[in-house]
């Protein structure tokens, strides 16, 4: 389990007033169709901080797949994407000790006080990168946000390593400067 996530678990209890198993008792005995509405729930009638909503809400989702195995699962029959992944990934915990990395079902959200970066292997040969840049003009390269939607502003499309270069770390680098 990454380490920022098993600290956030840790500290649900005293942030949050109950533990995650806790949580996942009061989620189960409501039904909502959508993430976005459980975390709206927990948000709303219990006090609870985007941060700790998201990530107890996709824990509760995924209440027997680890973190870990929500990664792996992702990227099944997308092994070569892995080093992108995993260089992405070591960047954004470079940027502080803030940071909380919440696997999914489909994605890894990346978040401060708010989602600023959202990683997936959208094809076999493609990770999509979303961001949260909110009024910076798109590229040929920084594209709109396409299939994410309101969750991001932006999005890069990577398909190897190198194309994490400096140009790309200054985004996420200015996404996460805005999500405080």
């Amino acid at each position: 389990m990454d380490k920022a996530l098993q600290t956030m678990i840790d500290n649900m209890p005293e942030k949050t007033g109950k533990s995650l198993a806790q949580w996942k008792h009061i989620l189960n005995e409501k039904s909502f169709a959508k993430h976005g509405e459980a975390v709206k729930f927990l948000k709303e009638s219990h006090g609870v901080t985007h941060g700790f909503a998201n990530t107890i809400v996709a824990l509760s989702k995924e209440a027997t797949d680890t973190p870990d195995d929500l990664v792996a699962n992702q990227y099944k029959g997308k092994e070569d994407l892995l080093p992108i992944y995993e260089k992405l990934l070591s960047l954004v915990k470079a940027l502080g000790t803030d940071v909380t990395i919440t696997p999914k079902k489909t994605s890894v959200s990346i978040i401060r006080t708010k989602q600023f970066t959202l990683i997936k292997p959208a094809t076999k040969t493609r990770i999509d990168l979303g961001l949260k840049l909110p009024g910076k003009p798109t590229t040929d390269r920084l594209l709109d946000s396409g299939p994410f939607g309101t969750m991001c502003t932006h999005r890069v499309q990577l398909k190897a390593v190198d194309q994490v270069d400096q140009e790309l770390i200054d985004w996420i680098k200015e996404a996460y400067e805005m999500a405080k």
